[in-house]
């Protein structure tokens, strides 16, 4: 199991200021609406690590089933090894990270998942 010391935090894209100076990774697949690049200034875009096109799709039409998409998002984080070891890679050098979602839901998002598996596989 690797072990690292990054601390990551967790916030929805809409809300960031201008004055986060935390290193800023975007989890979604898809780029946020109504935000430029220029706007954003994210150090890092980690679509690979976000839930497969068919996935996302899947929840958005079944919210209510959360625990499912988690068990599906998990199986998904679990067969992506190579991808997963890559970022912890390009993170593990950083104090903390702020992982960026574009979810509504503060508490039911992918991201918060994400954060989670790193910190039980990864020693985070």
């Amino acid at each position: 199991m690797t072990e690292f010391k990054t601390k990551i935090k967790l916030k929805r894209v809409y809300d960031i200021s201008d004055r986060e100076n935390r290193f800023k990774v975007l989890v979604d697949r898809l780029w946020p609406r109504g935000l430029t690049k220029e706007k954003l200034k994210i150090d890092l875009w980690e679509k690979k690590l976000a839930p497969s096109n068919e996935l996302r799709k899947w929840y958005h039409d079944n919210l209510e089933k959360w625990d499912d998409f988690r068990e599906k998002y998990i199986m998904e984080l679990k067969l992506n090894q190579a991808s997963l070891r890559e970022f912890i890679g390009k993170i593990d050098k950083e104090e903390e990270v702020l992982f960026l979602y574009g979810s509504k839901n503060e508490k039911a998002n992918h991201a918060v998942i994400l954060k989670e598996f790193l910190e039980l596989n990864f020693k985070v």
